[in-house]
């Protein structure tokens, strides 16, 4: 049997264009002799569809989808990712499904059991889990199809008692079809990779699995879909980050042969190469999924803004890019040339707007509440938020989405200001620790100078205050983002972190601060999500708890 694997980048709620896209795979793979293609977890609607999934029309249009892509679905067989209506008197309205097409016509429907209610995913709020599991007969051939259960290693739930590879193996099947929507962290790839191998030799069967590509607002998809033998062997790996269609031919012994040269990465991409990756893909899927084309940011010379300016650059092209200077009375010229020497590299539009006449503007509209107390973080954020204002003003006049260039550990400590530098469409390195900005900036000028080194040599500085430097009020960010990772992405308490041998002090300061700064991330712009934890819904914690760690 001649089976094909599409990894396709879909659009959440776009049944236009993932419909069209599925059947073009299907004429495609048709054409070139396949008895079946698979399609990912959910490939009709996109995902994940989140609350649109409660809207009825939603539903009614994912059928009209279906029933399109079966009437194209002839001299070849599919599956296709879909929710579906449960049509039980008990549970949730809901099951995530996968429809086996063959010559028209729906012969099966498999729902999705284990069902992830974790970190980004909340499956449980829409779907009702699965209890019936029966493999699917096609060409002499037994197909047991999982919905991602696959890479479920260990079930922790209580609801769910068993896996269904566990029910189905006793129906003698002779292949594995998993279809799924894994999203993208840059020690993913690895993790999924083991869990798999491990299902393949568990149940000595050879594996197919298709993943999702591209980016839904925040969460990536990158791919990746994997083929493994009946030892567990890795046959095949699909490119990371990009669409492919693949075809293999499974012989009855279980032995499956690819009809291309197949690709099985000896050395795993480095994680700031990953990292790199995905967050092209999150910049290009974020605009031309919304409809946008132009993006802006502010540019200070700092390493964050350059290294936001050249991602930009690269994923819609630097035409597409306006960087615009923005120096105070506090900027250094050093700052400004370096700025300057970024946009000649990049060759991106820029725009110089000082804010000095800006911000003195406010401060003297201020002084009869102001009078004479001392400058402090009141005026330093009135620098910032002149900023935004010019921002947003130019964003409304020309059409551009503003790009957020915060970084996790500023985030993380609320190292930012409301309105000010936190604002923008989307935040392109929030989930990236400043020291990994520093290695994205080493990454990218990789082949030649493109981020100036002084942008990366120098201090690290907000510039609202003479001679301000992140190390006044911070600890030295490779201390900071040490203690952050054991406490955001390792769960750990600080007794726990002091007991790694970090200082006391630091890191009950570090984790007071990242409390309290909870109601800033609240209101910032979705975070593209490249770790295994990052701000937003993955993280869900409350703004006025009080949590003594």
């Amino acid at each position: 049997m001649k089976i094909a694997l599409a990894q396709l980048n879909y659009h959440v709620g776009n049944f236009e264009s993932n419909t069209a896209k599925i059947i073009n795979h299907i004429k495609m793979a048709r054409n070139n002799g396949a008895d079946l293609v698979v399609f990912s977890e959910l490939c009709v609607c996109g995902y994940p569809a989140r609350d649109f999934l409660e809207f009825n029309e939603f539903i009614s249009q994912c059928e009209g989808a279906a029933k399109a892509i079966a009437a194209a679905c002839t001299g070849i067989a599919c599956i296709i990712g879909i929710p579906i209506p449960n049509h039980k008197p008990e549970g949730k309205e809901l099951n995530n499904s996968a429809y086996f097409i063959e010559n028209g016509e729906v012969k099966a429907i498999v729902n999705k059991a284990l069902l992830p209610n974790y970190d980004i995913f909340d499956e449980y709020r829409y779907f009702e889990p699965s209890v019936e599991f029966n493999c699917i007969e096609f060409k002499g051939i037994r197909i047991a199809l999982t919905i991602c259960e696959d890479l479920w290693n260990d079930i922790e739930n209580p609801l769910y008692i068993t896996r269904p590879m566990d029910i189905l193996i006793k129906q003698q099947p002779d292949v594995m079809i998993n279809i799924a929507a894994s999203p993208f962290a840059y020690n993913h790839d690895e993790e999924r990779i083991a869990i798999l191998k491990d299902n393949a030799s568990r149940y000595k069967l050879p594996l197919f699995y298709v993943n999702h590509v591209g980016a839904q607002t925040e969460i990536i998809f990158d791919g990746g879909s994997l083929v493994f033998d009946n030892t567990g062997k890795l046959v095949d790996e699909l490119p990371y980050f990009e669409e492919s269609l693949a075809y293999y031919t499974l012989a009855k012994d279980g032995i499956i042969t690819p009809e291309h040269a197949a690709t099985v990465k000896v050395e795993r991409d480095s994680d700031i190469e990953q990292i790199h990756q995905a967050i092209i893909l999150g910049i290009q899927d974020y605009f031309y999924k919304s409809g946008f084309s132009r993006a802006i940011l502010g540019l200070s010379g700092g390493i964050d803004s350059a290294v936001v300016c050249a991602l930009a650059a690269e994923a819609l092209g630097a035409e597409n890019v306006m960087a615009v200077l923005l120096p105070s009375k506090f900027s250094s010229d050093h700052s400004l040339k370096d700025a300057e020497d970024l946009v000649k590299n990049l060759g991106c539009k820029h725009e110089t707007v000082p804010i000095r006449h800006i911000t003195e503007a406010f401060e003297t509209a201020l002084h009869p509440q102001f009078k004479d107390l001392p400058f402090n973080i009141a005026e330093e954020n009135i620098q910032s938020r002149s900023r935004a204002v010019v921002l947003m003003a130019m964003c409304n006049k020309f059409g551009y989405i503003l790009l957020n260039t915060s970084n996790k550990s500023e985030a993380a400590v609320g190292y930012g200001t409301l309105y000010g530098d936190m604002c923008g469409g989307i935040s392109v390195i929030g989930d990236v620790y400043k020291t990994q900005v520093f290695e994205l900036a080493r990454h990218i000028n990789r082949h030649r100078e493109i981020i100036p080194e002084n942008s990366i040599i120098k201090p690290p500085s907000a510039e609202l205050r003479p001679d301000q430097k992140d190390t006044d009020s911070l600890p030295e960010y490779d201390i900071l983002d040490k203690i952050l990772f054991e406490y955001i992405e390792h769960r750990c308490s600080s007794a726990e972190i002091i007991k790694m041998g970090f200082d006391e002090h630091t890191v009950r300061r570090v984790i007071r601060l990242t409390n309290l700064a909870e109601h800033k991330r609240y209101q910032t712009p979705p975070i593209l999500r490249v770790s295994p934890k990052a701000f937003g819904m993955g993280r869900r914690m409350p703004i006025v708890g009080k949590y003594l760690s």
